[in-house]
């Protein structure tokens, strides 16, 4: 081989090398699409689970404001949660049933989520009149509630259970918040930075929980690029 040739040559060759790379870099990234979490509106989702008067929504849906109570007192409203990623659930602190599953669940997310504040966590009561603040901060304490991470909250019924039904699509039953209505949903609900729902997922089931914890990643990913 001669060398002066391939000296000569080396420069050409690592140029055409680069090029080369950059190439098939570029092909391979247009044809692989980069993967996002679905952004659902009422007709994405299951017909039971969208109040009558939504089901016609193509777009644009975005989580009702809301003023709650939290564990210590406070009013939490849509700005304790402008420009998060939080997920959702509604619970109450006498369950014996599904609840006590999905509250450690949510605690195993906190902790997945603990030093990262672009995450927080919210809970809904479905019996706001029996979960009064003294209660949901014993309740917090028992469960190693992280207050500003995660609100456990309470207020007014109706206005939590069309939360639920409206902007959530956590349940299946319908009702009007009255005395007699009772909500019971193991749904978690992911919503995004722009008060999009995201996904929904079984709190009670841990393949689940896996899924969302690598879901919010994504989501994350997402505003970042």
């Amino acid at each position: 081989m001669d060398l002066k040739f391939f000296k000569k040559s080396l420069p050409t060759l690592t140029v055409m090398a680069v090029l080369s790379f950059l190439m098939i870099y570029a092909i391979y990234t247009f044809l692989t699409p980069e993967k996002k979490l679905p952004v659902y509106n009422p007709v994405d989702v299951n017909p039971k689970l969208v109040d009558e008067s939504m089901l016609h929504v193509r777009s644009n849906h975005k989580v009702a404001d809301f003023t709650l109570i939290n564990q210590n007192g406070d009013t939490i409203t849509q700005e304790d949660y402008k420009d998060k990623i939080y997920v959702t659930d509604f619970f109450f602190t006498r369950c014996q049933t599904i609840c006590p599953v999905m509250t450690n669940n949510m605690g195993k997310l906190q902790e997945v989520f603990k030093n990262d504040d672009d995450v927080k966590f919210l809970s809904l009561s479905v019996t706001p009149v029996i979960d009064s603040i003294s209660v949901l901060r014993e309740y917090a304490n028992r469960k190693g509630v992280i207050d500003g991470k995660w609100n456990i909250t309470t207020g007014n019924k109706k206005h939590i259970y069309e939360l639920a039904r409206k902007s959530y699509f956590a349940v299946l039953d319908e009702g009007d918040g009255g005395v007699q209505d009772f909500i019971h949903t193991e749904n978690f609900i992911l919503i995004d930075k722009k008060k999009q729902i995201r996904g929904f997922y079984d709190g009670t089931d841990s393949e689940d929980i896996e899924r969302l914890i690598n879901d919010i990643k994504m989501l994350q990913f997402e505003y970042k690029h």
